[in-house]
Order: structure tokens, then C-alpha cells, then sequence
């Protein structure tokens, strides 16, 4: 799915542009998802895993997320490089069809800029032009009180834990959080 694209200006008083996905953009995006893997501890990545990233992989990515009717890609671009992005899909089928799924991730230059927020916005504005989703789903890692505090704000609940869901390097064990935001129409 497409969306139309559109500028945030960020709190610092750049412009960010808010789109789907490009061709031109899949340098960007495979440095962008090897820096994020090195920043912190919470994406489900280490940066020496990020060789699986390849520009056919991501090309392919980014053409079957434009053209999905059940899933969409969001890209956020400043002063000419990827920023972030972020994603949301559902299923086709009857049981699951109610249940979008979402993920999000920001280089930590751009965290408290207000990304976040637009990116979500964009998320919630898809999930609610559709009828068939009534909820919308995402995981955290224990100890991400900054993406905590956005979902929250945002209006999701956590409803469970999975304990141990991570291991890191240093053989730390941390929980993986799952939220809801139930979608309220008329």
C-alpha cells in the first residue's frame, strides 16, 4: 500500500518527509538498519546480523509493501537520508483480520523530534480506514521507557509479558512487553 506523502517539521525545525518507500532510498535503508542494530539494545538485532539486509531483499521489500493491500511501509527522510521507518499489516484472514500489527524504529539522532508521533499518527490514521481492524498490536523490550512512554501516549495498553524473550551478548535476560489500542469508531 501507498501512502501520500507528506512533510513533519520537526521540533528542531527541519522538515521530515513521510512516504512510501523508493528505490532510491535502499542505500539509506541498509545503513539505517545497520546503525539502529549498533544504538541500542532494544531492536531485535545486532549490527553483524544486518549481512542477511541485501539491496535485491530490500528492493523486493519495498515493491511488495507498495503494492500489498494489507500492509504498508513508511519511511522517514531528513536532509536526504533515512531517518527511520516503521510499519503496519494484517492478515486476510477471517479470524485475524481484525488484528494490524506494528513496528517502529528511529536513528537515535532524530529521537524527541516528534517522528514518532507523526509516524504513529500515520499508523493509526491506515489502521482506522480500514473496517475490518478493530485493534492494533506491537511488542517492546524491557527497559525502552522512551518507545513505552509513545505507545502509551498514543493510546496503547499493555496487555502481556513474555519473560526472557531476549538474551543479549552479555547473557542479560529481558522481557518483551505486548500492547493494544483498541480502535474507537462513530
Amino acid at each position: 500500500m501507498q501512502i501520500t506523502p507528506f512533510e513533519y517539521k520537526m521540533k528542531d525545525g527541519r522538515t521530515a518527509l513521510i512516504r512510501s518507500p523508493r528505490d532510491e532510498d535502499i542505500p539509506g535503508m541498509l545503513e539505517y538498519l545497520y546503525r539502529s542494530a549498533g544504538e541500542t539494545e532494544f531492536i531485535l538485532r545486532y549490527p553483524e546480523e544486518c549481512g542477511k539486509y541485501t539491496p535485491e531483499g530490500e528492493k523486493r521489500l519495498f515493491d511488495a509493501e507498495n503494492a500489498s493491500d494489507h500492509s504498508a511501509m513508511l519511511v522517514c527522510i531528513v536532509d536526504g537520508k533515512v531517518a527511520g521507518n516503521c510499519q503496519i499489516g494484517w492478515s486476510r484472514g477471517i479470524k485475524t483480520r481484525h488484528r494490524a500489527s506494528v513496528a517502529i524504529a528511529l536513528l537515535k539522532e532524530y529521537w524527541g523530534q516528534g517522528i514518532g508521533t507523526a509516524l504513529f499518527t500515520e499508523l493509526i490514521r491506515i489502521a482506522e480506514s480500514n473496517p475490518d481492524i478493530i485493534q492494533m498490536e506491537l511488542d517492546f523490550i524491557e527497559g525502552n521507557s522512551r518507545a513505552r512512554a509513545l505507545y502509551e501516549k498514543m493510546g496503547f495498553r499493555i496487555t502481556g509479558v513474555h519473560p526472557n524473550a531476549v538474551r543479549l551478548k552479555d547473557g542479560r535476560l529481558l522481557n518483551e512487553y505486548s500492547m493494544i489500542r483498541e480502535i474507537r469508531r462513530g
